[in-house]
């Protein structure tokens, strides 16, 4: 438009420095504007607002311009979106990206998780908070959710009846309403819900309502952004951010009332492209919410699967559980009796790690087979499988009554139905006192190489994406270094008996001791006569025999003797702690803490060589073993050197309150 000079010469003395005043609020009216053609605001500036926009000439805030803006600024909007999910993806996928050639134009290096979440809150406030008629409050996302709860609430009239007003008589009669049977999956009326197991576990609900009422119950939380963010967290981690806010921009007639016509949220295109980008993030998994209230209190459900053979179902004991976690771990928790699920609360364990079971072993039938244990964080939907597959009981298999459990994170694309059928189902025989089919040593050889390097991987990995979860499931996991070094140890192991039970692992650590301690005595009288110490030890290194001699003795120099002789120490002394430590845990689980103690202490490479040169292993093993044949012993001892760098830090549950010495 052409400027009229005649106005640009005429001074007011009255508007003083209110210029700049003015363009900067005519800024803030054209994102405000509204495409009906009128001009109303309601930016609380009063009647001096709309006198300083009265002075500006039509031109200035024509609608096209205004429209152009507008427009301007929700392309900006969602330009933002895009940028961010892509950042985030790239950030979750780290070097996955860049295999598939995702890495591009941004980058993401030093920018962590938690910061670009906050990132993405701060963008869903701005979208909420473009083009609204009214602001209320601080948040306007948080506004718009518990506006769109109220609505749903008054739509549901069989809304459940909090049995706190009601009559003892009352709230004793309130239960759980009855689900109905799946139509697609028959089942017979042998298989109702019995005492002897839950029937199934059921599926949280995944509506929006469901959400914010867990968003609303958190008192930590003080303020409406607090909620937003929360809200955005959990949606974000059960990945129905995309579902969600699909849901809650689908009330039209809520979004009339609080939005103005030229808002992003509606401009059904870049809504629709809106919610594209945001829906990209479930292909990523995060554990935003988990991580970031470690103070909030949730509900864990717990569903223990026994076996389903008669006297193996039930047990007379009193069983506990106790589970650990990244952020925590709980005290020992009674189970119900007569009760295979149930729920407690606790403050947020993170990424659940492990879990211990057993009982007090007292009763007529105490013997119990344990199959599976499931627990599910009731809030974030986070469901854990705790395989078991292995009797609690005095007497029988190795004789434990308490259990280690490494937990495994179960994919969302599992429903509830599959995972209580998989449960039903029994792990892997685990006893060793059961034939199992012979590994290979080379076989061995590769899992050990495995497992080890994932371990050393582990270690290099940046500070921030080292959790205990996982190192914790690759030492006593499926297929964690534990597992594996039970395959060598295994190789070649005499366990089979004529007469009595078969020999464990363990037995064979105990004789082990048992000798290493007379080596201790027989080298004491020899110091205490002042002769040098004759000793069973390994060959000089200019003799290769194909397996270690035995019973062969040689005078060790001083230096060799004293090394020597602090491994005896310390395997003696790691027994002593173990066996005295608690009397709950059977052979495999001594087994299991000795492995992962000695690989704290940085023992265990060190007392592969002595242990292999004791009659003991002579009289328990086969000459085609890991601890008779030197290839393989020194492979054995080689593998697991790297690890010796290593400040291995285990959790409680592992160590059983065990100290560190190193």
């Amino acid at each position: 438009p052409l400027l009229e000079k005649s106005a640009l010469n005429q001074e007011c003395a009255s508007r003083g420095n209110s210029l700049r005043r003015v363009k900067n609020g005519s800024k803030w009216k054209v994102k405000e504007i509204s495409l009906d053609g009128g001009n109303k605001e309601n930016d609380g500036g009063g009647n001096k607002s709309n006198r300083n926009s009265a002075n500006l000439s039509g031109t200035e805030i024509s609608p096209a311009l205004m429209a152009q803006a507008n427009w301007t600024f929700v392309e900006k909007l969602l330009k933002d979106c895009k940028s961010k999910t892509k950042r985030m993806l790239l950030e979750k996928m780290g070097t996955e990206a860049i295999e598939l050639g995702l890495s591009g134009e941004a980058s993401v290096t030093g920018v962590e998780e938690n910061t670009m979440i906050a990132s993405l809150c701060d963008l869903l406030e701005k979208v909420w908070s473009h083009g609204l008629v009214n602001k209320q409050g601080k948040s306007a996302l948080w506004t718009h959710l518990t506006a769109y709860l109220e609505i749903k609430d008054c739509q549901n009239p069989s809304k459940q009846i909090d049995t706190n007003y009601l009559t003892p008589d009352l709230s004793s009669l309130a239960i759980e309403p009855e689900i109905p049977p799946s139509p697609t999956r028959g089942r017979s009326k042998s298989r109702d819900r019995k005492s002897l197991g839950p029937e199934q576990l059921r599926p949280l609900p995944e509506s929006l309502e469901f959400d914010i009422r867990n968003i609303l119950s958190m008192t930590d939380i003080k303020t409406h952004i607090g909620y937003a963010r929360a809200w955005v967290r959990l949606a974000l981690e059960k990945k129905l951010l995309s579902r969600h806010l699909r849901s809650l921009l689908s009330d039209t007639a809520l979004l009339r009332q609080l939005y103005k016509r030229s808002a992003f949220v509606r401009c059904d295109d870049e809504v629709e492209q809106f919610l594209y980008h945001l829906l990209t993030l479930n292909a990523v998994d995060y554990f935003c919410y988990t991580n970031t209230y470690p103070t909030a209190k949730l509900p864990y459900r717990v569903v223990i699967f026994p076996s389903k053979k008669g006297s193996a179902a039930t047990t007379s004991a009193n069983v506990w559980i106790a589970i650990s976690g990244t952020l925590g771990e709980t005290q020992l928790i009674n189970v119900p009796r007569h009760s295979l699920e149930f729920v407690f609360h606790h403050k947020t364990l993170g990424i659940l790690t492990s879990l211990r079971i057993g009982h007090d072993d007292t009763g007529m039938s105490s013997k119990w087979l344990v199959e599976h244990v499931v627990v599910r964080n009731e809030v974030s939907g986070h469901t854990y499988k705790f395989p078991c597959g292995r009797w609690l009981g005095r007497g029988i298999d190795d004789g434990s009554i308490e259990r280690l459990l490494i937990g495994q994170l179960v994919p969302r694309t599992v429903d509830s139905e599959e995972l209580v059928e998989a449960c039903r189902t029994p792990p892997r025989t685990r006893s060793p006192s059961i034939q199992r089919p012979e590994v290979r040593p080379s076989d061995i050889q590769h899992m050990l190489g495995d497992s080890v390097n994932a371990i050393v991987k582990w270690h290099y990995r940046p500070s921030r994406e080292r959790d205990a979860s996982s190192l914790t499931n690759l030492l006593c996991g499926e297929n964690g270094l534990v597992k594996c070094l039970e395959q060598a140890f295994l190789c070649g192991f005499r366990s089979q008996r004529m007469f009595g039970r078969n020999l464990y692992l363990w037995d064979y650590f105990v004789r082990v001791k048992e000798q290493f301690e007379t080596s201790l005595v027989e080298e004491s009288v020899e110091l205490v006569r002042g002769g040098g110490s004759v000793c069973n030890s390994p060959p000089t290194s200019g003799s290769s025999p194909e397996s270690p001699p035995q019973g062969s003795t040689t005078v060790l120099p001083p230096v060799a003797r004293q090394e020597l002789s602090a491994v005896w120490r310390c395997y003696c002394h790691l027994m002593d702690e173990i066996n005295n430590v608690k009397q709950t845990l059977g052979k495999d689980g001594r087994f299991q803490l000795f492995i992962c103690l000695s690989l704290r202490e940085h023992l265990l490479h060190r007392m592969l060589v002595p242990m292999a040169y004791t009659r003991v292993t002579t009289e328990m093993y086969e000459q085609q073993s890991f601890m008779r044949k030197k290839g393989l012993l020194t492979f054995l001892r080689q593998i697991m050197e790297p690890l010796d760098e290593f400040h291995i830090v285990l959790e409680n549950s592992i160590t059983q309150g065990i100290g560190s010495h190193c």
